[in-house]
């Protein structure tokens, strides 16, 4: 079985950054990705952009929390989970997030780029050796352009 999913976008807004009660930093941002295609029969240049919630756990978090902000360029690496939770008028609800196993910021001023994973040791800006990933389960939700290059 294979659950992995890689996303090249712009952040739509700041990232979230939340603590778990056990300690465990959680940051999450909103991705834009957006596919461009010339429609066949009127040769019009088209757009659809599709927004993704995207999780971060431990280290990778703290890159994400300190490095990228709205409108930051990242490639990610990850997998889909797909959480069900009651709201708050006893419905139950489903969330779909993208929990992130590998992140590398595009497009930085030097021109250059910066890899980082929580399961790898990766070269990041002032980037200590990375840990082990822990990413338990995430608990549901908190009310919170570019072409791929292949």
């Amino acid at each position: 079985m294979l659950n992995k999913v890689t996303l090249i976008g712009n952040l739509g807004q700041d990232p979230e950054v939340r603590t778990s009660p056990n300690g465990t930093k959680i940051v999450r941002i909103s991705l834009a990705t957006t596919r461009r295609w010339t429609d066949r029969q009127t040769q019009e240049r088209k757009d659809h952009t599709e927004w993704h919630r995207v999780v971060f756990f431990n280290r990778t978090a703290e890159v994400v929390e300190q490095y990228l902000r709205k409108g930051s360029q990242v490639y990610i690496e990850g997998r889909i989970q797909t959480q069900k939770y009651q709201a708050k008028d006893g419905q139950d609800r489903y969330s779909t997030d993208i929990i992130a196993e590998q992140m590398q910021m595009l497009g930085s001023r030097s021109g250059g780029s910066s890899n980082f994973s929580d399961n790898a040791q990766a070269s990041a800006p002032a980037a200590a050796p990375a840990s082990p990933s822990a990413p338990g389960a995430f608990q549901g939700p908190d009310d919170f352009d570019d072409d791929i290059p292949f």
